[in-house]
């Protein structure tokens, strides 16, 4: 497991604030609900998996403390709460194969879950609200959102079936936007670098309800049948828990997102991939949202809009900016300079961090390319 510690940069906590909608990197506390429905009978199976559970996750960097509470009312829900010293340590373990293998035991308990993610921004009491060095590690102020969520899924193919994949992709008929009277989808950007597919959805409401929506439609299950021989990970979807250990691998969560505050209709979206050194993606992805954050203070930046996911080492930042890429490639890397390159290359793996100062280098190799993007028509 990759525990965060070190900052990139100077340690002062970021100031929430309209234009940055989404951050993990504020330094703040984080508390995590995951509501959850067990089966009838299951209660004491769920208590002696949580127990067993609970006595790993204690050792985790990062983790601060958990409570399991149980409903008065209907004993087949519960609630599970923890608290992180913030959350790239959350997001570093839960992303992690070792707790895909630790929460396995618990899943032939439970019908459903929901997991709920926040960063604590007041609390009463006294010394319990300081971190170890002394501060408060609490957001400054509240963060003011557009009303749009935004997450990813990435998987890899088999070498060889790229062009075949992307066309499958590429081809399908657009789910039905509307989900219920609160969630809709927005856009749905999909790219390919080499044999990684990276599928980046919006939607405004609920993306729990949104990405349920989706996997029902027959269009989107056509399509997943259809690329499914060509999948690197096995996926049968005969058997849901191969399908929920697909999904739980493939999810690429935001960590960030900014925007100039700009009109963006026009705008060219791109999607770039950092492969980082192992360990550093959470370290790269901070590097990157700090650096959009700069870029969207100024006026004549051409990045507009800039949303960066990471998922074990594993960086992808989705901008959509104005006059192309190769206009000002320092800016469309996330680089206030060219000066910053060195800086970039020592968190990228090998073959992306050759120290040659090349900006159009690292550009091409880190361009995805495109293979669909779409919007859905305006409600009425």
């Amino acid at each position: 497991m990759t525990a965060i510690s070190e900052r990139v940069s100077d340690p002062t906590e970021q100031q929430a604030s309209k234009r940055v909608s989404q951050s993990v990197f504020d330094g703040s506390r984080l508390r995590v609900v995951l509501l959850v429905d067990v089966y009838d009978g299951a209660q004491q199976q769920f208590l002696e998996a949580y127990e067993e559970m609970g006595k790993q996750v204690a050792s985790v960097p990062g983790h601060v403390s958990d409570q399991l509470c149980q409903s008065i009312e209907n004993p087949s829900q519960w609630l599970i709460t923890s608290e992180w010293e913030s959350a790239p340590p959350f997001l570093a373990w839960v992303n992690s194969e070792e707790h895909v293998r630790m929460v396995e035991p618990m899943h032939s308990c439970i019908r459903d879950t929901r997991s709920l993610r926040f960063h604590i921004v007041r609390e009463t009491g006294g010394e319990e609200a300081r971190s170890a060095s002394g501060e408060r590690r609490l957001q400054s102020s509240p963060r003011i959102g557009d009303g749009v969520i935004r997450h990813a899924l990435t998987f890899t193919v088999k070498p060889g079936s790229e062009r075949k994949v992307a066309e499958l992709l590429a081809n399908y008929k657009s789910p039905e936007a509307r989900v219920d009277d609160t969630t809709r989808l927005c856009r749905t950007s999909l790219f390919m670098h080499g044999n990684r597919v990276v599928r980046a959805i919006e939607v405004r409401g609920d993306l729990l309800a949104a990405l349920r929506h989706v996997a029902r439609q027959p269009e989107i299950r056509a399509v997943e049948e259809a690329i499914n021989p060509y999948l690197e990970q096995h996926r049968d979807f005969h058997d849901q828990e191969s399908v929920r250990v697909f999904f739980t691998r493939a999810a690429l969560p935001a960590v960030h997102h900014v925007t100039g505050g700009q009109d963006i209709e026009q705008a060219q979206r791109h999607a770039l991939y950092y492969p980082a050194r192992t360990g550093m993606g959470m370290r790269l992805a901070e590097l990157l949202a700090r650096q959009d954050e700069r870029a969207a203070d100024d006026p004549r930046s051409p990045v507009l809009q800039s949303t960066v996911y990471e998922r074990d080492d594993v960086v992808v930042r989705l901008i959509d900016v104005r006059g192309g890429l190769d206009a000002d490639p320092a800016a469309a890397l996330g680089l206030p300079d060219a000066a910053q390159v060195a800086e970039l290359t020592t968190l990228l793996d090998e073959g992306a961090a050759k120290k040659d100062g090349d900006l159009s280098r690292l550009l091409t190799l880190a361009r995805m390319d495109l293979i669909t993007d779409r919007r859905s028509a305006p409600e009425a």
